[in-house]
């Protein structure tokens, strides 16, 4: 097999080549922010919105960026994607995390980057046959905060909901918010349909400011859907004719069951046909 390549701070590495060290602020406090980008041949998507994300991300938790810019970024995604020689799908994960030096206060607030691509199996979002089978997980709530919104490293509450997920033979879980109300699932946003009106949490209830949130919400008041940011209660996913989730990397993913009920896919059919079209050039044409 040949040889993958990360990228750390714009020069290029075997992937198994150490590149932190155990002083390394993202190992010991989670003090980080991460991307993860599809794309497809060397093109990232939405590449503007991630550079947004991230550099507002940083912005709030007082790192500086240093020369590294949307440009930089870009670039190196390029540049990845060809060493490693991924044409197709592929998803791209950014680490930023502060430099070394201090204990909870830091000496610096420079920063460092780190990227890893991989290999996707579909090169277009690709709706899930079978709809997923879902739970909601209140062992943990998510507090809301300013860091709610970000994508960090400090994922604990994530990983709790996706051992409880493995554990209970499931598909994935709906998280609750400090207010027990639906917030977003262990990697993805979440949207309920009923009838012509679609419901989404507001990123004051404390889920992820995600990249594909954004656009999904775009193509749903461009197709004349009702769309509405508003807490979600446990009996609005009881009661919905659909629900889907969304993230960068599959796009839109429907989910099937929850405890007794059953649910339709027909609008997350064709918002990803949308999508797909407005997203990968080989579906406008």
């Amino acid at each position: 097999m040949a040889v993958q390549y990360i990228c750390h701070n714009g020069n290029f590495l075997p992937e198994d080549e150490p590149v932190v060290t155990h002083r390394n602020r993202a190992f010991r406090y989670g003090d980080a922010l991460f991307e993860t980008i599809h794309c497809l041949g060397t093109s990232p998507q939405f590449l503007e919105l991630h550079w947004k994300r991230l550099s507002q991300g940083m912005k709030i938790l007082r790192m500086e960026p240093g020369n590294f810019s949307m440009q930089i970024m870009g670039a190196a995604i390029e540049k990845m994607l060809n060493k490693n020689r991924i044409f197709k799908g592929a998803r791209i994960r950014l680490t930023v995390y502060r430099d070394e030096g201090g204990f909870y206060t830091p000496t610096v607030n420079s920063s460092s980057w780190l990227m890893e691509s991989t290999e996707l199996e579909n090169e277009h979002y690709l709706l899930n046959n079978k709809g997923l089978r879902i739970v909601i997980y209140d062992n943990i709530h998510k507090p809301v905060h300013v860091l709610s919104n970000l994508k960090t490293s400090n994922a604990l509450i994530f990983v709790m909901a996706g051992i409880f997920r493995k554990e209970n033979s499931l598909d994935d879980c709906l998280l609750l918010n400090q207010f027990g109300r639906v917030v977003e699932s262990i990697s993805s946003n979440v949207f309920i349909v009923k009838e012509d009106n679609i419901k989404t949490p507001p990123l004051s209830e404390g889920c992820i400011a995600g990249v594909m949130r954004y656009n999904i919400m775009k193509v749903l008041a461009d197709e004349g859907f009702s769309v509405q940011e508003r807490g979600i209660l446990e009996s609005d996913v009881y009661d919905a004719d659909e629900i889907f989730l969304t993230n960068a990397i599959s796009g839109i993913t429907w989910l099937g069951a929850y405890k007794d009920r059953r649910y339709f896919n027909f609008t997350s059919k064709k918002i990803l046909n949308t999508l797909n079209e407005r997203t990968f050039e080989p579906f406008s044409k």
